[in-house]
């Protein structure tokens, strides 16, 4: 009766907090009702000129290919589905490195992250990433078209907005493995609704969306903040809220003994976790290549294929040198520390796929194939933070590394490349910014539920599984 009395709670508080959202913007949306007419006939006569600008000729004006357009549509669109599809390969990866009695509970998380990121990113998030504004952008309620992807891209804005809504997901889905099996599901389900609207749209703008960090420069570099895809915007944001909410949430019951000494807790089944990396292998490819937004020109392509090359090479590896390390360290080749090896190096590569050669590539998958094998010892062993399958070390850790990494590496700029310091200043300052934000919104939303109502379930339901107490049904019968 307790269990159902918190879950109503947990829904009414959510419901209160999307209301919120909601008011908050509601003037916004109505003046954007006001105006609704007016737009139409614009957009009637913007169309309008753009035929006549059709017609013209050639001298005055270049008419947009149709074939350039619909390749690169076609790119974004492919790149989209394969992100999207590493949201199955998270929830393999996850539900394999936990028990079994946890499982449709993280399989539940999963879907819930990507179900409200979607509306909440189209509602809210987009805005505030990529509308006009100095430290988050203009909401624009519903409206996505304050953006003109088609002048600035050369793709549709729908295009765009599907692209950027599964990067969301990916970032909110991060902090699910490292708060997995002791969460109450109604406050992960409130995280999840402030990362997508909040946490990840803020410090997005300051990135893509045209933000202070873009345009950021120290002595002779000018290039601005380079993350290609995502190590510290996507990556890095969701490994260090999921390392605050593991540490505030508190380990499992029996992780640590009463001499302080971490116990294995080993997960229920390796083959899926293994399928699961495999996966979002394969989904990296639409997650870099497909960030080049474009693939109908030969430099496009030349571009989009070196970030497919230097991806592969990152993840190998990151994982060989797992697999090697630990032969080494624990006289046994680590199948579950090489899936995050692996998964290591493609988080490392993201910052700098289009920046590094192949060389530089198989560097910061060793980098960062090896440390995380240690930050995963140290955050367990000394920081005493219980992360089931390692989401701080990988994402956070390999993340911001990967984008330092990518100061050094660069070809053009690198200060292995005769750039100087500067460019890898830059990055530093990037990394650390959006990483103390990622963590300071973590620590204040997961102490503020956890003060509220409390974070984890009951020891009972901790120890019997959460899948009946929080689903009323288990994954495997």
């Amino acid at each position: 009766m307790k269990s159902k009395l918190y879950s109503t709670r947990g829904l009414k508080a959510l419901v209160a907090l999307l209301v919120f959202l909601a008011g908050a913007f509601f003037m916004p949306a109505a003046a954007q009702d006001s105006t609704a007419a007016e737009a139409a006939s614009a957009a009637v006569a913007e169309v309008a000129q753009v035929a006549e600008v059709a017609a013209a000729p050639a001298e005055e004006s270049a008419p947009i290919d149709p074939v350039v357009v619909g390749l690169n549509t076609l790119w974004v669109a492919l790149g989209a589905m394969l992100v999207f599809f590493m949201q199955p390969g998270f929830s393999l990866v996850e539900a394999g490195l936990t028990r079994s009695k946890n499982t449709a509970n993280i399989l539940m998380k999963n879907f819930f992250d990507f179900m409200a990121g979607t509306f909440l990113f189209w509602a809210l998030g987009y805005g505030i990433m990529f509308g006009a504004g100095e430290f988050a952008g203009t909401p624009n309620f519903f409206d996505i078209d304050f953006k003109d992807c088609m002048s600035e891209m050369g793709i549709p804005n729908y295009a765009f907005l599907i692209f950027q809504t599964v990067f969301c997901a990916t970032a909110a889905t991060i902090v699910s493995g490292a708060m997995a099996e002791r969460t109450k599901f109604y406050m992960y389900m409130i995280y999840s609704v402030l990362i997508s609207v909040v946490v990840y749209p803020v410090s997005g703008h300051w990135t893509w969306g045209g933000g202070w960090l873009s345009e950021l420069s120290i002595g002779s570099y000018d290039g601005g903040f380079h993350d290609f895809a995502g190590s510290t915007i996507v990556h890095s944001v969701g490994g260090w809220m999921a390392l605050v909410g593991a540490w505030i949430l508190g380990p499992r019951v029996g992780k640590f003994g009463k001499d302080g000494k971490a116990r294995a807790i080993p997960g229920h089944n390796l083959t899926i976790a293994a399928l699961g990396v495999f996966i979002l292998w394969m989904g990296w490819f639409g997650f870099n290549p497909c960030s080049q937004l474009a693939i109908a020109s030969v430099e496009d392509a030349t571009a989009s294929t070196l970030v497919f090359v230097n991806t592969n090479i990152a993840a190998a590896v990151g994982g060989l040198a797992t697999l090697f390390i630990t032969w080494i360290k624990y006289k046994k080749p680590s199948l579950s520390f090489t899936l995050n090896g692996v998964l290591a190096g493609l988080v490392g590569i993201t910052a700098g796929c289009d920046a590094v050669s192949p060389v530089g590539a198989a560097l910061i998958g060793l980098i960062c194939g090896t440390l995380m094998i240690f930050s995963v010892e140290f955050i367990e062993h000394k920081l005493k933070i219980d992360d089931p399958v390692g989401a701080s070390s990988v994402h956070g850790v390999c993340g911001f590394t990967g984008t330092l990494l990518t100061g050094i590496f660069a070809v053009d700029g690198g200060l292995c490349y005769g750039g100087g310091i500067d460019m890898f200043l830059v990055q530093l300052t990037g990394a650390v910014t959006i990483g103390l934000w990622a963590a300071t919104m973590g620590f204040i939303i997961f102490f503020s539920l956890n003060k509220i109502h409390g974070l984890r379930v009951e020891k009972r339901i901790e120890e019997e599984g959460l899948d009946v107490y929080e689903h009323g049904e288990s994954a495997y019968n």
